[in-house]
């Protein structure tokens, strides 16, 4: 399999797996009483942070051109720090409704994370990046 077509095979199972959980957690979200729009919340950053990296990734440097690094780096830093912005403001204004958006974020960024370790120690990915 060419290492493109394996990138997005991987790509495609990380998304998968984590709106899964995010899908999951729907019911237990309701089930425990927390405020359903920090679900909503917490999936429309999820989906949005994915897609902003997606955008950023086609600006991948190539060998002899290292021009699109820094907009690469300066816009990945800003997706983090974005993120993280809006789940404390909304904090601020409405601490069960930040917590709940925090927590459901934290634990898709945290198998996201978890599927990309254990594919690149794998020998899954390593060749494609």
């Amino acid at each position: 399999m060419r290492p493109a077509a394996r990138r997005l095979l991987w790509i495609l199972g990380v998304l998968l797996g984590v709106l899964l959980l995010i899908v999951l957690a729907l019911p237990v979200f309701l089930l425990a009483g927390f405020p359903l729009a920090g679900w909503g919340l917490a999936a429309v950053l999820w989906i949005g942070s994915q897609a902003l990296t997606e955008l950023l990734t086609r600006l991948r440097p190539e060998t002899g051109n290292l021009a699109p690094a820094p907009v690469l780096a300066l816009g990945m830093t800003f997706r983090a720090v974005a993120m993280m912005l809006v789940l404390v403001a909304v904090t601020v204004s409405d601490a069960a409704l930040g917590l709940s958006a925090a927590l459901l974020f934290a634990l898709a960024y945290t198998l996201e994370l978890a599927v990309a370790l254990a594919a690149y120690f794998s020998g899954g990915t390593h060749e494609a990046a």
